[in-house]
């Protein structure tokens, strides 16, 4: 076990609102999970960032960002957008699997240990910080 997983970790990436940032956020976590030998939960990670980061970029206006946090055998991914709205209840995945759109809480939900958000404010400008956890054995 690389030493870094047992001590805990945080990267944070500021992102613009632009469409790519998803890819790039994607492709940055599955680094950071690889050199700290959690590659083994990468593809979910890279799922639920996708998820978590595509509603912030699309669906609010101005930049972003991602947050991913590993302590005491919980990884933790979260986005952070500057609307302060909450984010609308998921529905059960199984009745959203034919919808054009509202799949992206509903897949974290069933994907993640756990899930949430809070308001947050950065930089002086509200919104809100949208997780996930996901515990690795």
């Amino acid at each position: 076990m690389p030493e870094t997983e047992s001590e805990p970790w945080e990267y944070f990436l500021s992102i613009p609102n632009d469409r790519r940032a998803v890819t790039v956020c994607r492709r940055t976590l599955r680094l950071v999970l690889t050199v700290h030998g959690l590659i083994g939960v990468a593809d979910t990670a890279e799922l639920l960032a996708t998820e978590l980061v595509a509603n912030a970029v699309l669906h609010t206006k101005g930049s972003a960002m991602l947050r991913v946090r590993w302590s005491a055998g919980v990884l933790r991914v979260g986005a952070w957008d500057a609307d302060p709205e909450p984010p609308e209840t998921p529905g059960q995945l199984a009745n959203l699997l034919d919808a054009e759109a509202g799949r992206g809480l509903a897949l974290v939900r069933a994907c993640a240990d756990g899930w949430g958000w809070q308001p947050l404010s950065r930089n002086g400008r509200r919104g809100k910080y949208v997780w996930c956890d996901l515990g690795v054995a």
